[in-house]
């Protein structure tokens, strides 16, 4: 009976040790393969015919690192954009990001392929009727998408001079833009109301960008100020640097006209020195 039960205990043993051993073989125990290429720092002598080398145990101890791949940077991963991307670009352009960023994100949820020859075909193609194509087949680049979300908060004002009588043309509202926002429009990609503006008043200018697509801005044409008739002046100079920056004055702007800067002093050459409020 004792025997028996042995047998048994031994044999229930000697199947948990094979399932103990079998979960324990399904995890890698490999460990990262990174190559490390060293050289000792001083050279092993040579030794002679049927001898074994003449090792130092401190001298020939000592390594020099040459190259370490784990630490070495790693090389970019090119992709071709689907979509605009930010901080990437638009749809078609090349970029090169890290593995990590290409597989995880990009591959990942569709936003990037690889630059395969029919891929970089496909692409060339939409670029061709992007420039060639009719308006309704073209597609705006990511630039222009920009330019269009910009143009769509942009509210504009003209100035214009009361004792002068004249329009305002395509060529003064281009240069206010450029002037406003630093967005260079030919005049044209401007369309303006078909009746002339000359008094003041709110109006509408339309732009399109790269032929596609057209956003409509509000205008309003407002008197002109001049802001050497409107500041305040002040007594005459010199006034320090300390004494400019840390007056408590509402003041937008500083007009200095003809200044001098002398050991961090501000000297009027002519005339007053105005802040504008």
């Amino acid at each position: 009976m004792w025997s028996t039960s042995r047998h048994v205990l031994q044999d229930l043993v000697r199947e948990f040790t094979k399932v103990t051993h079998s979960s324990v073989q399904c995890f890698s125990q490999t460990s990262c393969k990174n190559t490390v290429v060293v050289e000792r720092w001083w050279q092993v002598p040579l030794s002679k015919e049927g001898r074994p080398p003449r090792l130092y145990p401190r001298r020939h101890q000592v390594y020099k690192v040459v190259e370490d791949t784990k630490h070495a940077p790693k090389e970019k991963m090119e992709l071709i954009l689907t979509q605009t991307v930010a901080k990437l670009g638009g749809r078609g352009d090349t970029v090169f990001v890290k593995k990590s960023v290409g597989r995880n994100n990009l591959l990942a949820q569709g936003l990037a392929v690889y630059p395969s020859p029919e891929n970089k075909a496909m692409f060339a193609e939409e670029l061709r009727l992007l420039h060639e194509g009719r308006p309704e087949e073209r597609i705006q680049t990511r630039t222009g998408q920009l330019t269009v979300e910009i143009l769509k908060h942009m509210e504009l004002k003209v100035e214009k001079r009361t004792s002068i009588e004249y329009d305002i043309t395509k060529e003064v509202v281009c240069r206010q833009i450029l002037q406003k926002r630093g967005i260079f429009v030919p005049p044209h990609a401007l369309r303006l109301p078909e009746e002339s503006i000359k008094d003041l008043g709110d109006y509408w200018c339309e732009v399109t960008v790269n032929g596609i697509d057209t956003v409509r801005i509000p205008m309003s044409v407002v008197p002109f100020e001049d802001p050497t008739v409107t500041g305040r002046k002040l007594t005459r100079g010199p006034y320090s640097l300390r004494q400019l920056l840390f007056q408590r004055l509402p003041f937008q702007k500083l007009i200095f006209g003809s200044v001098l800067k002398v050991q961090d002093c501000y000297f009027m050459t002519n005339s007053w020195l105005y802040i504008v409020f």
